[in-house]
């Protein structure tokens, strides 16, 4: 696909925050236009269980699911791992590993401290029972997602980590349920859309009910997630995916496919360029040109580049620290040849690459950190998926008659002003025990 001129915005122009305000109120595939419709399906799932699932699974998916087929169980899975492959198997193992190396330092460790009051406080952090995994399906298969949101959370200790994934036409993919085998999934559901987020969050008599909800779908799944916070966590409104790129040099041809590796996952995706140096723009722009002659989802990638793609033309490296802080991307490249001269003023982004030779792919497959990140600016205040997602936290007070002593008439006042007379009493009952000894 032919693009026109990469559109430019200008930090020295009159409009550039209006330009740039424009650029990033971008639609986005986080489901508002289909609630209604997402609601029934939620509704239908609820009250008729696997019937409906796997009446909509036939309607949307085109196969004829029933309870009995639409699960994925370990054997199958184990058969997958085994069909793949040896380098399919090679890759799948060493991101597995990798990941599960870099999330054990996340595991977070029950903590206490005594204070001046003799009181004893702390917290303790324990494991969710269960979580359900939404892998993506359709125009790709990720088997990388499921590596990035199993092993997290069998790292944290989950008990129960299903997954559920759309299967168009019927068809299982192999890689698919080989990553599941490698992360640790212990049961699959061959579901997608709304309706498979309604068997895990109200549960099925063939789909188990799960705590919490983790990966990112189409709008239907966005807007089927966000009805069902409450009844069960999620992680994220996921929207398309995005990344900017902040350069001051490097190979043009690399940063050309470095600006294009999120514009081929889809067409509502947003891939942004930033630099001081004009001229190196000029130059990415002819190499983006030239990969989209040759990709093979170059229809994809240039539909995106053309609606979404900016490159942004700044007058110094601070005024691009500035620019990515507003835009708060999902993938953020320093391809700088002083990045951490520029990473202790970037305060909102989910992935931060340093340097010329770490492209965001090396994240997505093998770094380490998962790829399950914060889209649409929610990067503002919002983390990479990690083991604190699937772990939970509860306060530990203890306190001594000399603790209540030194705190508890304060807290009985302030229990007073709020009106609450019994909470007050709690208090001074054990207040008025400890006058008497």
């Amino acid at each position: 696909m032919q693009v026109n001129k990469v559109r430019r915005i200008y930090s020295n122009s009159a409009g550039y925050r209006a330009q740039l305000d424009a650029l990033l109120s971008r639609e986005t595939d986080t489901g508002a236009d289909v609630q209604n419709l997402v609601a029934d399906i939620l509704v239908d799932v609820k009250t008729r269980g696997d019937a409906a699932l796997c009446e909509y699974t036939a309607k949307f998916d085109g196969w004829d699911c029933t309870a009995e087929n639409m699960v994925i169980n370990r054997d199958a899975m184990e058969k997958a791992w085994f069909a793949v492959s040896d380098m399919d198997r090679q890759s799948l193992q060493l991101a597995a590993d990798r990941i599960r190396d870099y999330h054990e330092k996340q595991v977070q460790d029950d903590w206490s401290y005594t204070d001046a009051a003799g009181l004893t406080l702390g917290q303790r952090s324990t494991p969710l029972d269960s979580v359900g995994i939404y892998v993506p399906g359709g125009k790709a298969a990720y088997p990388s997602s499921v590596l990035m949101s199993a092993v997290p959370a069998q790292v944290a200790g989950v008990g129960k980590i299903i997954m559920v994934v759309p299967t168009p036409a019927g068809e299982m993919n192999d890689l698919v349920l080989a990553a599941a085998y490698v992360s640790g999934v212990q049961r699959g559901f061959a579901v997608g859309g709304a309706q498979a987020i309604a068997g895990m969050a109200y549960g099925t008599a063939t789909i188990p009910v799960v705590d919490k909800i983790v990966g990112p779908g189409n709008k239907f799944v966005a807007a089927a997630k966000r009805q069902v916070f409450g009844t069960c966590g999620i992680d994220m409104i996921a929207g398309p995916s995005e990344i900017a790129v902040v350069a001051d040099g490097g190979h043009p041809e690399w940063l050309a496919a470095d600006f294009l590796s999120q514009a081929e996952h889809d067409e509502a995706a947003q891939s942004i360029f930033i630099t001081a140096d004009e001229s190196l723009a000029d130059k990415v722009e002819v190499e983006i040109a030239k990969h989209l002659a040759v990709l093979e989802r170059a229809d994809i990638a240039g539909t995106s580049v053309e609606n979404h793609g900016a490159f942004i033309i700044v007058n110094n490296l601070d005024e691009a620290a500035e620019a990515v802080n507003i835009i708060a991307p999902e993938h953020l490249e320093l391809a700088l040849d002083d990045p951490d001269a520029m990473l202790p003023k970037i305060k909102h982004a989910g992935a931060i690459f340093m340097g010329h030779f770490v492209p965001e792919a090396l994240g997505d497959y093998m770094a380490g950190p998962s790829h399950v990140l914060p889209t649409n600016r929610t990067a503002r205040f919002s983390s990479p998926l990690g083991v604190y997602d699937f772990q939970k936290r509860s306060s530990i007070i203890r306190s001594t008659p000399q603790g209540v002593a030194a705190i508890g008439a304060e807290a009985a006042h302030l229990a007073h002003r709020e009106g609450l007379q019994c909470h007050a009493l709690t208090l001074e009952l054990r207040l008025a025990d400890k006058k008497g000894e």
